[in-house]
């Protein structure tokens, strides 16, 4: 890898899991009757030939991460679990009822937060209240993100039991120092006693999270990280980079110094190293961050053009409608998005007060639609193709915005497409950059966004 161009595109970027990205949605939101409308019009044109995606998040963990960026609440108070999953199936109720006809369930995912903090007995209440009123899809998706120290045998038996065959842990790291850097101490030990318990269970993949870039990593830390990784042979890799943005998340990401982090060269070849530690053990890359044995579905997906990306990451079957449940969640009926309130509390009462609990989205116009494909085909497929609703002058726009790309040799370009070629697969965020006319048009302070490599 080139480190002059590690340098020169290594800025502040969108991670392209939605387009719009949320900086840049309608600051007015989005009327709750115009998310519903979009809701029920995306629901009748693909709930039977595909099926919708239900993504659920549960907040809860019983200790803060460092590195974590995601929206959590952290107690030892286990009586949360009950009144929360009440309130989950208050909300898919309300969901139901306004789709009039039975929601057919291609995928499910558990999110957090940490879904292993709740006990067994309230997950199969959860995901039983889920299926009281939903039938699964002919295809059929469930998985869910287990923390290696709260995931025991009954858990991971009860999800199965419940139609689980995939889950993911988060690793992060395996140096001790790293560890205590990132508050998330996990000995190799545990997490191969969770994914080994998985295995026997009968789980068809499990996916193990890595993180490069964090604190006090060094290219010895990172090759016993994924030479512990490797010996339990997980089906699928994430590999993302760290984001540090402390200015936005708080206190959560001030557990180390600036000064701990590995700079641009050195996070660089952490991302090399660890590539190429996959690739010589088999794993194959998969969009950004993401590799897989060759016989999992994820690969599969890629090789047969049907990959696809949403605010859950990458997954092997595509949804049009993709319903968020829980605090803070965000939903995505193709033509609009909707998050939830962020405060446990003000979702609570909404929820009880009979009212879809979103506080903000984004209602998308034509020309948000035909970028969305783009980007969404770029992340995916690594290449678009131009006739995609483009006309001349956005499209010649575009190529000159890519001019400096294409004289580096990162993507070839023709008169029907533009491909992303395998040396400009570390640079796909920034090659999407130059299609996002949301950004160019508002110029924002970048500071809102991680480094793109």
């Amino acid at each position: 890898m080139n480190s002059t161009l590690v340098q020169k595109y290594n800025i502040p970027g969108p991670r392209y899991t939605s387009y719009p990205t949320v900086p840049f949605w309608d600051k007015e939101g989005i009327a709750v009757q115009d998310w519903e409308n979009t809701t029920i019009k995306s629901f009748n044109e693909s709930n039977d030939s595909e099926g919708i995606s239900v993504y659920i998040h549960l907040p809860f963990c019983e200790s803060l991460c460092t590195f974590c960026a995601c929206h959590k609440k952290i107690t030892k108070r286990h009586e949360v679990e009950q009144p929360y999953v009440e309130t989950v199936l208050k909300e898919w109720d309300l969901y139901c009822d306004m789709l009039g006809d039975r929601p057919k369930i291609r995928e499910i995912h558990l999110g957090g937060g940490t879904p292993t903090f709740f006990s067994s007995e309230n997950l199969k209440k959860l995901i039983d209240g889920i299926f009281k009123r939903a039938d699964k899809f002919e295809i059929f998706d469930f998985s869910f993100e287990g923390h290696p120290n709260f995931a025991s045998e009954e858990q991971l038996q009860t999800l199965y039991d419940l139609g689980s065959r995939r889950n993911s842990f988060g690793i992060q790291d395996y140096d001790p120092k790293v560890q205590k850097a990132i508050h998330r101490v996990q000995s190799f030990e545990q997490v191969k006693k969770v994914h080994d318990l998985s295995r026997r269970i009968g789980y068809e993949s499990i996916s193990h999270d890595l993180i490069f870039g964090l604190p006090f990593q060094t290219e010895e830390s990172i090759r016993t990280t994924i030479k512990n990784t490797i010996a339990l042979k997980p089906d699928r890799i994430a590999y993302y980079s760290y984001a540090h943005v402390p200015w936005i998340k708080g206190v959560g990401q001030r557990g180390f110094e600036d000064t701990d982090l590995p700079k641009d060269d050195e996070k660089r070849h952490l991302y090399e190293l660890g590539k190429q530690l996959f690739f010589d053990n088999g794993y194959i890359e998969i969009g950004m961050d993401h590799f897989a044995l060759p016989s999992d579905s994820l690969h599969k997906a890629m090789e047969a053009k049907k990959l696809h990306r949403n605010f859950m990451g990458y997954t092997a079957g595509k949804t049009e409608l993709m319903i968020g449940l829980g605090m803070s969640s965000i939903s995505d009926s193709w033509y609009a998005f909707a998050q939830n309130e962020k405060d446990i509390d003000d979702y609570t009462k909404k929820v009880n007060d009979g009212i879809i609990p979103i506080f903000r989205g984004h209602l998308l116009t034509d020309k948000d639609l035909i970028i969305r494909k783009h980007i969404l085909n770029l992340m995916c497929n690594l290449e678009t193709e131009w006739k995609i609703g483009l006309d001349v002058k956005v499209k010649s726009e575009i190529v000159e915005r890519l001019k400096s790309i294409i004289e580096d040799g990162l993507v070839e370009i023709t008169d029907n497409k533009i491909t992303v070629k395998e040396e400009g697969r570390m640079f796909v965020r920034n090659i999407c950059m130059a299609f996002d006319l949301r950004l160019i048009e508002n110029k924002p302070d970048t500071r809102i966004f991680s480094m793109t490599i």
